[in-house]
């Protein structure tokens, strides 16, 4: 899965590759925002991301686009 998150005051957004369901996300931004905690994610090489909820803007979560290679047709 792909998580994008939108930080208050930042240009960019910022973007956390997991192995995570996106039930599972939906859960922790939900409870994060709602208890105004951060928000803790890890990413798919165990790496920790920590985001203050108060400077959530939005979260879009989607599936990880797959590369292709090669010339074949889909």
């Amino acid at each position: 899965m792909d998580i994008k998150i939108g930080v208050t005051d930042s240009g960019r957004e910022l973007v956390v590759a997991s192995t995570a369901q996106p039930e599972e996300i939906e859960k922790q931004v939900a409870e994060a925002l709602e208890k105004s905690t951060n928000l803790v994610l890890v990413d798919e090489k165990g790496r920790r991301v920590i985001v203050p909820a108060a400077r959530i803007t939005y979260v879009e979560i989607a599936p990880s686009d797959t590369r292709r290679v090669g010339f074949g047709s889909a």
